[in-house]
């Protein structure tokens, strides 16, 4: 029996028990309104309903933003604007936590839309170029262009002449922010999206990173892990970049759009591109990390509110000599979520990053229901949540 070996998982595992470093950033009456939120979002039928209530109340354009903003709004969000981001950035910071601005308005569909996107992430990338609290820039594909684009071309439909005009704008998008993060040497992770406009979404990625990350990755595409495709499109990526000569930048997650996924294959008769159970996609998952690390000339920003996948990839660190504070190698969780992964992992030297999202409220409002719907279908995620913080809140009193 290695006693030693044993010993170190075991204080691998307890040190996401630390509830006092974890919530060390909050007040009170954030604490309250954490356990409050998590309490409500426990409750999937009353998760249905408020939604319900909420998208009626804004399409009737009812005054209820304020109490948005005060409720979940600032619970899951930095704020409005990228200055008004700025108190919690620092908060975190000091606490050794990175920020990742991520301007999360969805759902738009005019080329005027897509423009101010592309200009708010130009805007973000020299706002962030002198700032070490936040090392990267972010944006979502379907924030550059349409969604029907992307599914012809994945599809593999003729383009009518002013779509292919219309793609070839968004090519330019990619080309003017991938450039602009390159010459300010800000690392630019871009979100995946729905299976069935991926691939158009993945080769445009793949040529900005052929493009940028000749020297190392500065362009960082995503991988969601529920779908059982994924890792054998990372394998063929990584011959593709051997062959070229360029670095991998790589978001791992488990994924965003799993009911969706399963829905719609249904609705059109395939083979549903999720893996068949949850622990099937935490192999997935794991399985994608280890071959990373592994094989050099890639980055990892692993994206995960699982203990289990954080203790592995801090395994895979020693197991192969990276240090803590390797650039190739991030953590990242969303603002609002598992401060007990992310404040506790800061803590003991590693690289944490919060997605941070911003925006108008009303705007940012489809974000904030999805992330609402996700966490009552992960099983033991809002729980996990509400143990720790009435861990804390018991702490709290026991030391006043």
């Amino acid at each position: 029996m290695n006693t030693g070996n044993n010993k170190n998982q075991f204080f691998l595992e307890s040190m996401f028990d630390d509830t006092e470093i974890a919530f060390a950033t909050k007040t009170d009456s954030e604490l309250e309104r954490a356990y409050f939120l998590f309490k409500m979002i426990k409750n999937e039928p009353l998760v249905r309903i408020g939604t319900a209530i909420t998208n009626f109340a804004l399409k009737a354009h009812m005054p209820v933003e304020h109490l948005i903003r005060a409720s979940v709004f600032d619970h899951f969000c930095g704020g409005v604007t990228e200055e008004d981001c700025m108190l919690t950035i620092d908060k975190m910071f000091g606490k050794k936590v990175h920020a990742v601005l991520d301007y999360s308005v969805e759902g738009k569909e005019t080329e005027e839309q897509f423009d101010y996107a592309m200009n708010k992430t130009l805007k973000i990338l020299d706002f962030v170029k002198e700032k070490q609290s936040i090392p990267f820039a972010v944006f979502k594909p379907t924030g550059f262009g349409r969604f029907e684009i992307y599914q012809k071309i994945t599809e593999n439909r003729t383009l009518s002449e002013a779509e292919q005009k219309e793609w070839k704008t968004i090519e330019e998008r990619y080309d003017t922010v991938c450039k602009k993060a390159f010459e300010n040497d800000v690392p630019l992770l871009i979100d995946a999206e729905e299976s069935w406009m991926q691939i158009a979404a993945d080769a445009l990625i793949e040529r900005m990173m052929e493009k940028y990350n000749k020297n190392k990755a500065i362009v960082y595409s995503t991988l969601q892990m529920y779908r059982w495709d994924r890792l054998d499109y990372l394998k063929d990526l990584h011959k593709r970049a051997a062959e070229k000569g360029y670095y991998i930048g790589m978001k791992i997650v488990r994924g965003a759009y799993m009911e969706k996924e399963r829905e719609r294959a249904t609705e059109k008769g395939y083979k549903s591109p999720i893996c068949e159970t949850k622990q099937v996609t935490d192999e997935n998952y794991d399985a994608a990390v280890i071959y990373m690390m592994e094989n050099e000339k890639m980055a990892i920003f692993a994206g995960t509110h699982n203990e289990e996948s954080s203790l592995k990839l801090i395994e895979l660190a020693d197991k192969y000599n990276i240090k803590k504070d390797d650039i190739r190698m991030w953590f990242g969780q969303l603002f609002g979520m598992s401060d007990h992964i992310s404040y506790n992992l800061a803590a003991r030297g590693y690289n944490v990053a919060k997605y941070l999202p911003f925006g108008p409220v009303r705007d940012v409002m489809p974000y904030l229901i999805r992330r609402a719907e996700e966490n009552t279908s992960v099983a033991g995620q809002t729980s996990r949540e509400l143990k720790l913080l009435k861990t804390e809140r018991r702490r709290r009193k026991l030391t006043k």
